[in-house]
Formats: C-alpha cells, sequence, structure tokens
C-alpha cells in the first residue's frame, strides 16, 4: 500500500512540473493574440501563411494572421489580420509574405509608409507581396543552367 502512495505522489510530482514547464514555455515564445483592430490584404499567392502566423513590423511581433479566404471573382487570397490597436500604420502602408529563413516559417512583413492618412479598422493594405516559390526557382535555375550548355556532338 506504501509503495502504490509513493507511485502516486511522484505522478503527481511530474505533472505539476510538466504543467510548469508548459506554462514557461508558452509565456516565453511570445505566442500570444494580439486583440486590436482588422486590416485585410490581398495576395497573388500565401504559400506556407496561415491563420495564426505572426503580422511583423520591423522584426517586432505587432498582430496575428487571423483568417484567409479566396475572392471568388478575381481568384487572389484575401488576409485576414488583427493589428494592436497602439499601432497606427499610414494607409499607403504595404505587406510581404517573406519566411524567417530556408526552414523556417512564414510571416507577414509591414512596411509603413509616409502618407498623413491612416488605416483604420477594416480598411485594406493595397501594396502586397506574395510570397516567393523558393522550389520553382531553384528548379527554375537548375534547368536554365543544365539547359544552356551544348554537348560535344552540338555545332
Amino acid at each position: 500500500m506504501a509503495g502504490n502512495l509513493a507511485e502516486t505522489l511522484i505522478g503527481a510530482v511530474v505533472l505539476v512540473v510538466a504543467a510548469l514547464f508548459l506554462a514557461f514555455a508558452y509565456s516565453s515564445s511570445g505566442a500570444r493574440v494580439i486583440d486590436g483592430y482588422e486590416l485585410y490584404a490581398k495576395f497573388d499567392r500565401v504559400d506556407g501563411l496561415s491563420p495564426g502566423n505572426d503580422v511583423r513590423l520591423s522584426g517586432i511581433k505587432v498582430g496575428t494572421i487571423v483568417e484567409q479566404s479566396l475572392e471568388e471573382d478575381t481568384f487572389f487570397a484575401v488576409i485576414k489580420m488583427e493589428i494592436d490597436p497602439k499601432i497606427k500604420l499610414p494607409e499607403d502602408s504595404s505587406a510581404k509574405i517573406t519566411s524567417e529563413g530556408l526552414l523556417g516559417g512564414n510571416y507577414l512583413a509591414l512596411e509603413p509608409g509616409g502618407a498623413d492618412e491612416l488605416l483604420g479598422p477594416g480598411d485594406e493594405i493595397t501594396i502586397t507581396q506574395g510570397s516567393v516559390d523558393l522550389l520553382g526557382l531553384i528548379s527554375q535555375a537548375v534547368f536554365s543552367i543544365s539547359g544552356g550548355k551544348k554537348s560535344d556532338g552540338d555545332s
């Protein structure tokens, strides 16, 4: 009976330590949902971007991707994001989908413009750049290099 009690107490301690570790990891990861105003942006391609990804300004998280949908008449991808209410973006700001590195995840990078008018809740960022297809670029470079060489039998 004493062995069962000791095993139960050790199991409880392990569970408490695991819960504390998860709470610490979550709080230090910066994975928080920004509660702010909504902005929209349309892109030709949003490969690798999904709800929950960061929206960053100068490398600092200022928002979160909330939703993505397809505009049926133009076939553009529409991204809905929540931006921190302390961040006021000029109306000529731009949005670009970029990656954290070759193997990193994608995020939405904002570049503030210089206009006097500011974007408000529900406005659209009109200057956008979609994601880059790295595999397509690599294969295009490989095939263009191998396709440009002549063999010894060619004149």
